[in-house]
């Protein structure tokens, strides 16, 4: 099978670790075509970083690249919606930087918009191609630590309140940047059933945005998951799985870890390796998601079975509740 060609839509930090991680994967499953950036000087540098040819000025150029099959989108969250059109409305798949949009609207609007256009979308929730995740889920599966009663999981990023992060016309906030992995995570044991219900509360900043927030889900059949973000404290950042029989744990950061603890003992999966430097930990794990986003071009799906179009959907109604109950308000 040929290389399946890609494009890069910005320049910043994420892209640059995308690109690593790329680095990890054989040049004859994946080739990077061009970046773009509106700023072309910061295209440029990127470029020259990791031996990239074309460079474009404008999203509108590279999106017209007849040599690019499908687009990596690393840019800030109110930009998800509009650059993922973009992108569909000519002609290629779009791997999308989470969250996918700013709010459910938004999410059911482009999930429908890829589906008209017969074009594959997914939610770059890289976690859930870890192979921690993977045999997290084979340990669900079966029944290692019986009926599984209890999710715990927290996530804080400490910050100053003038930190970007915070700014709301950014379309920035913690449920938004780093909950979204405490939502996915339960969704991911629970087999992304809809809760029953949600329970939330929490702090804002003075820009409106959420500094902290504490959550319950509660599923069918006596199941609740507790999720946990914070700005201003350290969190264990670790995913517990506590059933009948006893307790899974992905130790921080679970979003990409590489160690699962079990009842039996602790397993351990090595990253892939690179020389170059990276901005975010183990990062040269998001090859696991352009693994997956190729299969499923070259097998011709339009969705990921692992982060399927509805578990979007759902994550976001999810985040968008306790963002709504805490108290956060975009104008989107």
């Amino acid at each position: 099978m040929v290389a399946l060609r890609w494009g890069i839509l910005t320049a910043g930090r994420i892209s640059h670790d995308f690109l690593v991680g790329l680095t990890t994967l054989p040049e004859s499953d994946h080739k990077v075509v061009a970046i773009a950036a509106r700023d072309l000087q910061k295209a440029e540098l990127l470029a020259k970083q990791h031996s990239i040819t074309k460079c474009y000025g404008s999203y509108e150029e590279l999106v017209r690249d007849p040599e690019i099959d499908v687009v990596y989108i690393g840019a800030i969250n109110p930009q998800h919606f509009s650059l993922s059109k973009l992108a569909l409305d000519n002609g290629k798949h779009v791997l999308c930087e989470k969250p996918l949009c700013i709010n459910s609207r938004q999410t059911r609007n482009l999930v429908e918009y890829a589906r008209e256009k017969k074009l594959f979308l997914m939610e770059a929730i890289w976690s859930r191609f870890f192979p921690t995740y993977t045999k997290l889920k084979e340990e669900i599966s079966a029944n290692s630590i019986g009926d599984i009663l209890q999710v715990i999981v927290s996530f804080s990023l400490p910050m100053s309140d003038e930190d970007n992060l915070q700014l709301k016309e950014k379309g920035r906030s913690i449920m938004l940047d780093v909950g979204v992995y405490c939502v996915e995570f339960a969704s991911w044991v629970f087999g992304g059933e809809k809760p029953l219900k949600i329970l939330s509360g929490g702090c804002l900043n003075p820009h409106g945005i959420d500094i902290s927030s504490s959550t319950t889900l509660i599923y069918s059949r006596g199941r609740t998951a507790t999720l946990l973000t914070h700005t201003k404290v350290d969190l264990p950042c670790e995913g517990l799985v506590i059933g009948t029989k006893g307790t899974l744990k992905l130790p921080n950061p679970f979003l990409c870890s590489t160690k699962l603890e079990t009842p039996s003992g602790t397993l351990e999966f090595p990253l892939p390796q690179s020389d170059k430097k990276i901005n975010f930990l183990n990062s040269t794990g998001l090859s696991y998601e352009c693994e997956e986003v190729r299969r499923c071009i070259q097998s011709g799906r339009l969705e990921s079975s692992i982060i399927s179009h509805e578990e979007s959907i759902l994550i976001s109604e999810i985040m968008e509740t306790i963002r709504k109950q805490v108290g956060v308000i975009f104008d989107e």
